[in-house]
């Protein structure tokens, strides 16, 4: 019988300074759409803006009714097909903010029967707020945070007084990954 795959993937938000980051696990027999919504969850978004793959030059992601994208459906494409250790993939989540991801895989192992997948194992930095304006919003929103005299025209301050760029947990992140399978 053969062992079930377990992709490690290092997911880097791009134009993040200092840079947001994961490390997450990952079965190999995923589909994509599943990937998605792992990478969306372990940077604590919901997940209701469109993302896409972009994998050895082809396009994934879900499929377009008006035609006007070409993507492959993400649905019919699993992780192991595409991915291989050490190659580099491009994940973009919110089309309107565009949240570039390099996401690469740093190795593939046997599962261990004693452990649950997928999960997050590693990461620094709480991910951007939802609909912040992309990393240039976001760049913006910590400038705001770290000083209080500075002005706040978009009225960040009012809006995400709770957020804390810093404060982010491995453990909480696993636990919502674990709740999605």
């Amino acid at each position: 019988m053969q062992r079930r795959r377990i992709y490690q993937l290092k997911v880097t938000v791009l134009d993040t300074d200092p840079p947001i980051w994961r490390r997450i696990l990952v079965p190999g027999g995923y589909t994509l759409d599943r990937v998605s919504r792992i990478i969306q969850l372990s940077l604590g978004w919901q997940g209701y803006h469109l993302h896409s793959f972009e994998i050895g030059g082809e396009q994934y992601g879900e499929p377009d009714p008006l035609e006007e994208l070409e993507l492959a459906d993400e649905l019919d494409v699993r992780l192991d097909a595409v991915a291989a250790e050490g190659k580099k993939i491009t994940y973009v989540y919110d089309f309107g903010d565009w949240w570039e991801h390099e996401v690469l895989v740093e190795r593939v192992f046997d599962a261990d029967p004693d452990e649950r997948y997928p999960a997050c194992v590693a990461g620094e930095r709480a991910g951007p707020p939802e609909d912040v304006g992309g990393a240039g919003g976001y760049a913006d929103l910590i400038e705001v945070l770290a000083d209080p005299a500075k002005p706040d025209p978009a009225g960040l301050r009012d809006w995400l007084a709770d957020f804390e760029p810093d404060r982010w947990d491995a453990t909480q992140a696993s636990t919502l990954l674990r709740r999605m399978t």
